[in-house]
């Protein structure tokens, strides 16, 4: 009796514990969503708990940050596009081929997320000045895939290494070449990993402000990151209409972190999985 009055304590104590970290966690999206409730509100007078509550903000919001939500959507699916395209053939590779210096690429793979983006941001415009890509979707789209692209390649190739040769050898005797192998066994299997990094660079490119802002000298491409810089410039007073905006653009992901959820478990446990 005396073991399970501890480990019920203990339990209970856990549960109150995690049950603070998770208010504290989230206490800010409860403040960003109150504060966008209440019209015409500044630091000062925001109530703790919004006592007349309107969607006015979220009008004003939309009609004014409408065109970079839906270009923010253009460009991360783009990004989600492009980056699964490249990763997943160069995981495959990696993880099937038997290449020499499999594990440095990789290492250098990672290496590449350190350099900081602002770095990579100042040599792209260069490049992208001479190409004509720069205020275009396509090069937005291009930069921002960069941001996702080592991770995806990471985390596909640990999964793919737990697919059994036997499988793709099976299926090359039966008549299919390496690519349709790739397209036909491996892409099926590898479905919870695939998800699992196009939603990461979704986020990443969802996310993004340093390409945005570097990458982009007119308004003809403003992702929803650059509209709420300068949104927030112009109504600095207005603290409702920002938070506003930015409850906007937090639906579109935390939409797909819900319905992702399982695949992002079972994606980034599989790898290590054989």
């Amino acid at each position: 009796m005396t073991t399970m009055t501890k480990s019920t304590r203990r339990s209970r104590l856990s549960t109150v514990l995690a049950l603070l970290i998770l208010a504290v966690m989230l206490f800010p999206v409860y403040w960003m969503i109150s504060t966008a409730l209440q019209p015409h509100s500044s630091i000062a007078s925001t109530a703790l708990v919004p006592t007349s509550p309107s969607l006015e903000n979220f009008r004003a919001a939309f009609e004014t940050q409408g065109g970079s939500l839906l270009t923010s959507l253009v460009v991360s699916l783009g990004a989600v596009v492009v980056c699964l395209a490249l990763a997943a053939p160069a995981a495959y590779g990696l993880a099937q081929f038997g290449l020499r210096g499999s594990r440095g690429i990789v290492f250098g793979t990672l290496i590449t997320q350190m350099v900081p983006g602002i770095v990579v941001a100042n040599a792209l415009y260069s490049a992208y000045a001479e190409l004509g890509l720069v205020n275009s979707y396509a090069g937005l789209i291009l930069a921002d895939a960069s941001l996702g692209l080592p991770f995806a390649i990471v985390l596909l190739r640990a999964f793919m290494v737990s697919i059994p040769s036997e499988v793709i050898e099976a299926a090359m005797v039966d008549g299919a070449n390496r690519f349709t192998a790739f397209v036909r066994i491996v892409l099926p299997m590898s479905r919870n990993a695939l998800i699992t990094a196009g939603l990461f660079a979704f986020l990443f490119a969802w996310a993004d402000f340093i390409f945005a802002l570097t990458l982009n000298t007119t308004d003809d491409v403003k992702p929803v990151t650059l509209g709420i810089y300068q949104f927030i410039g112009a109504h600095v007073s207005d603290w409702g209409a920002v938070m506003a905006t930015s409850v906007l653009s937090a639906i579109p992901a935390a939409i797909l972190l819900v319905v992702a959820q399982k695949y992002i478990a079972a994606g980034i446990s599989g790898g290590s999985i054989k």
